[in-house]
């Protein structure tokens, strides 16, 4: 979830069926890219639970995983997912579908977190580190409202504050074009 950066129903209502893969880049020949297609959380409409759609027509996207998230997801699928395009990805212990009342309890959240030293940390922070890691990454505001599911530049603009990590990156990539650009002139090829 911290990897990619989406509200919490989307992990809660995705299922196998909702997952894509597509060609990679030249770079990644013979190998696909994850990726999935989330809805909304559900909701209890009388006496049944049904999945509603995103909050905004923003949030209808598909948003690409990191292998890592891609490697611990399939382990996952192949562990604990029922066969079937509708099965939920993730649900309580007895197969239900987890929802933002049961949810903590099912996955022994405060438990867990405060056990590697985050307590106080809420499962929507999950999001705000996945965000701020794809701008320390290089997001563009727009990319960053794309895997967001945000129409406005407003909430992306949070998540683009500068790190002293990133400032040193941004050094050395400059570092790196001066160097290149030298060599060229050096070379006649400039």
């Amino acid at each position: 979830m911290s990897w990619v950066g989406v509200r919490g129903g989307a992990p809660r209502s995705s299922s196998p069926g909702r997952l894509h893969a597509w060609p990679a880049g030249p770079a990644d020949a013979g190998r696909r890219s994850p990726a999935g297609r989330g809805r909304a959380g559900a909701a209890r409409f009388a006496g049944r639970l049904e999945f509603g759609p995103p909050k905004s027509a923003a949030g209808v996207r598909v948003v690409a995983l990191p292998a890592a998230a891609v490697e611990a997801l399939g382990e996952h699928l192949a562990e604990h997912v029922e066969d079937g395009p509708e099965a939920l990805i993730f649900t309580g212990a007895k197969g239900a579908p987890l929802r933002s009342g049961n949810f903590g309890r099912a996955v022994k959240w405060t438990k867990t977190v405060a056990s590697v030293g985050l307590a106080g940390f809420y499962f929507h922070d999950l999001r705000h580190t996945g965000n701020t890691l794809a701008a320390s990454a290089g997001a563009s505001t727009r990319e960053l409202m794309h895997r967001m599911g945000h129409a406005t530049m407003r909430a992306a603009l949070i998540y683009q504050h500068a790190t002293s990590e990133r400032d040193r990156e941004i050094a050395a990539a400059i570092d790196h074009r001066i160097a290149t650009r030298a060599r060229r002139a050096r070379s006649g090829q400039a």
